[in-house]
């Protein structure tokens, strides 16, 4: 294991895996992130303009580098059907040095 600390872990969530799809799609033709793992069919209870709400979701767990968040982040919100996105930053600590490698070696080159 070896530190982590200039990668992270992006959440977004989408309202389905077509819009998912899409979006982790274009994240990687940006060489943005490494890798998006899309979660299907998790359900959302939030709060929305005073009442509360229920959906079906898609959760797409994004790895990429603390250096591509902010272009990964205009990315998501110029691409994304929501009105306020889900994308929330998770800052790693450790990692398989061999997994953090092929990260980087994904999102360091344009």
């Amino acid at each position: 294991m070896k530190t982590a600390a200039k990668f992270a872990l992006v959440l977004v969530t989408a309202p389905d895996l077509k819009t998912a799809r899409r979006l982790a799609r274009a994240a990687l033709q940006s060489r943005l992130i490494a890798c998006a793992n899309l979660l299907p069919k998790i359900e959302s209870h939030y709060r929305w303009r005073g009442k509360i709400e229920t959906s079906p979701e898609v959760l797409l767990l994004i790895k990429t580098t603390r250096t591509k968040l902010a272009a990964l982040e205009k990315l998501i919100l110029a691409k994304h059907p929501y009105d306020i996105p889900e994308f929330l930053v998770v800052p790693l600590s450790r990692g398989n040095s061999r997994y953090l490698a092929w990260l980087t070696d994904c999102v360091g080159k344009k």
